[in-house]
């Protein structure tokens, strides 16, 4: 009885969390967030500037963003206790993340994010900037990177044999490679030719030659992104 007398309120309600607020330094924590913002406003404007599509996502350069951010938040708490970061690592490994990416290189910038926010959170300061600035220089040198030789998708249909000989014929003089990747032939439809090819000159006027042979009914060129299903 004389034990439990001697329990009071504060003994109820005793926390280490106020422990934990006395060892947290503000000023750590500014100047970590501070530089994970710069260096994830960095990342972004990166990316808007060597994204190659038509469809920009302003969601997504955002997103590099917060991530950077977040990630620097999560090392920061976790860096210097152990059984807090395996309760983070079993709380992270539930979440299922079901978004689509677009591009392969959407996911170097996402792991870019990730790194530069690890490595702020873990206060290698100078490994993180210098790390950005040189993998940012990369980027808008190699990504930006105007290619003269890209593929391409030629759909032709063919009224019989004849025509597909002499369109295939026009195709092997006219481009640099080609490569035939399908072939559907149907009664009363004729023949139709699925064939990746690589332009001499980047001019697509054969297309206009191809048209023009006696039994082409049809001439389609499609940009190819180098993923194709048959």
């Amino acid at each position: 009885m004389n034990g439990i007398d001697q329990l009071n309120f504060n003994d109820i309600f005793k926390s280490n969390i106020l422990d934990k607020v006395t060892s947290f330094s503000m000023l750590d924590a500014v100047i970590a967030l501070g530089l994970a913002f710069a260096l994830g406003l960095f990342i972004f404007l990166v990316y808007k500037k060597t994204f190659r599509g038509v469809m920009y996502s302003a969601s997504f350069g955002v997103s590099l963003l917060s991530l950077t951010l977040i990630t620097t938040l999560i090392i920061m708490a976790i860096s210097s206790n152990v059984i807090l970061s395996l309760g983070m690592v079993g709380a992270l490994s539930i979440v299922r993340f079901r978004s689509a990416i677009k591009e392969p290189i959407d996911i170097a910038f996402l792991f870019w994010a990730i790194s530069a926010g690890i490595v702020l959170g873990a206060g290698l300061i100078p490994l993180a900037v210098f790390g950005s600035l040189f993998i940012g220089v990369i980027m808008v040198l190699f990504v930006n990177k105007k290619s003269t030789d890209n593929p391409y998708i030629l759909v032709i249909r063919c009224d019989g044999d004849e025509s597909e000989k002499d369109a295939m014929d026009y195709i092997v003089k006219s481009v640099k490679k080609h490569v035939v990747k399908s072939k559907t032939v149907a009664a009363g439809s004729g023949v139709e030719l699925t064939v990746e090819i690589r332009l001499k000159d980047m001019s697509t006027k054969f297309v206009n030659e191809i048209s023009r042979i006696a039994g082409v009914n049809n001439a389609v060129l499609v940009s190819y992104n180098g993923e194709y299903m048959s």
